[in-house]
């Protein structure tokens, strides 16, 4: 998924996790968002307040000393969908969504017709309650929800500004191309600070959640939108928030915040690590994979439209999307060394091809991720035929979206998914081993 949508759903999923940690149940009304008046001056002066006492209070908790005062401001819900939308429309190209619509697609993890874009904006926009802007270096406020239900996400919006100003969170926004799992990880540590220290926040008074709870309603659920999402897509979102909040409290226990500190300096290279703290501390580094264009041996019409790596977090989801056996997924992605996949489109026909090469660990962690990614394919092509395989370390099928083929050497595993009807997988597979 593109680094720059995962970077704009901030503001709504902390949210949903300081629900999804304190009480499942909060809602907030359709009504209570459409009836809000505009902020008045009174509450402007009064989020100024709230923000000077919210910032020294996260301040002192997470023990990042206040480099600057940080602005702040109240919006409307108009002008938080708009500023949202528009970031989302500047740094997220048309082709950028439409490579990973498609990518989704034929990996199986959305529907045939789903709509990556709509879903992405209806997600961003449901449930708004704040945000900090690191180019503006200001923080702003929803109008429409009460003053004392916010703070604990100020906590957490706030402690990003604090991030800012030690750490400087806009080179995040320039991350390299083709290295998403590398960049997940990082965020997962951005995100995961702010809520270890927003939950420190509220742990300080119980009378803050109930404010919260109180602010939020009890009709329409804030977590509508995220709760209906594909399941891939959900979890991919809500990683940074679970998983890195999970990461940070090892690096807390282990060593307090002068190490969480440390790692703005030290990032967690890839989603292993995030997954396996001690492969962090290790410096376990991801082994990089390169593979080919082979838009030419496709023919006319065939463009590569994406290449990045998936990281042991996508390819868990890959295999328990089918699978549906957390222990049996885990183990085989588990594994992991490094990998690189690239999407190739025919824009005429629409038909997609893919293809992943992956590193592994040991011999015998390739053979387990090579088995279930095989019984993976199975099952997510129902037409799935086996076709006969030359050497013990292959397999292939015949499907009604192309053809498949798997093989392995030693540590590495090729993957050909969707082959293109008359191209010869032996051709093919050789190009990409060399």
């Amino acid at each position: 998924m593109s680094k720059k949508i995962r970077l704009q759903t901030a503001a709504i999923l902390a949210v949903i996790l300081i629900l999804a940690t304190f009480t499942p149940s909060v809602r907030v009304t359709k009504a209570q968002v459409q009836s809000a008046p505009v902020a008045s001056d009174v509450k402007k002066a009064a989020v100024h307040e709230a923000t000077e006492s919210v910032l020294k209070e996260t301040s002192e908790l997470r023990q990042l000393p206040i480099l600057r005062p940080v602005k702040s401001d109240t919006q409307s819900r108009t002008e938080i969908e708009h500023y949202l939308v528009k970031n989302l429309d500047e740094e997220t190209t048309p082709a950028e969504m439409h490579a990973t619509e498609v990518s989704l697609k034929k990996l199986g993890l959305v529907p045939k017709d789903f709509q990556f874009r709509p879903f992405i904006i209806k997600l961003l926009t449901e449930q708004v309650a704040g945000y900090y802007d690191p180019k503006q270096q200001e923080f702003f406020l929803a109008d429409w929800i009460d003053l004392d239900g916010q703070k604990p996400v100020m906590a957490h919006e706030l402690t990003h500004a604090l991030q800012d100003q030690h750490f400087n969170l806009r080179r995040f926004e320039k991350w390299p191309k083709g290295d998403s799992d590398a960049e997940l990880a990082a965020h997962a540590l951005i995100e995961g600070d702010a809520q270890v220290a927003m939950s420190l926040y509220v742990s300080r008074s119980p009378l803050r959640i109930i404010a919260l709870m109180k602010s939020m309603g009890s009709s329409q659920s804030v977590t509508e939108e995220i709760d209906r999402a594909p399941r891939a897509l959900r979890e991919s979102l809500l990683f940074p928030y679970e998983e890195g909040m999970h990461w940070v409290t090892q690096l807390y226990k282990r060593e307090g915040w002068p190490l969480v500190s440390k790692a703005f300096t030290e990032l967690p290279q890839s989603t292993e690590q995030i997954l396996h703290v001690d492969k962090y501390y290790a410096h376990e580094a991801p082994i990089k994979v390169s593979s080919p264009d082979i838009t030419s041996a496709l023919g006319a019409g065939w463009k590569r439209i994406d290449t990045d790596v998936n990281g042991e977090w996508s390819y868990y989801l890959i295999l328990d999307e089918f699978l549906k056996s957390d222990q049996e997924s885990s183990r085989a992605a588990a594994g992991w060394g490094g990998d690189r996949y690239s999407v190739y489109e025919d824009a005429k026909t629409g038909n997609v091809f893919i293809v992943q090469l992956s590193a592994w660990d040991t011999e015998q962690d390739a053979v387990e991720f090579f088995n279930a990614y095989s019984k993976r394919t199975e099952l997510r092509y129902k037409s799935a035929e086996a076709l006969p395989a030359k050497a013990a370390d292959e397999k292939a099928w015949h499907t009604d979206e192309g053809n498949v083929i798997m093989q392995r050497r030693g540590e590495r595993v090729l993957i050909l998914e969707g082959i293109p009807e008359g191209k010869d997988a032996r051709t093919l597979t050789a190009k990409l081993w060399s």
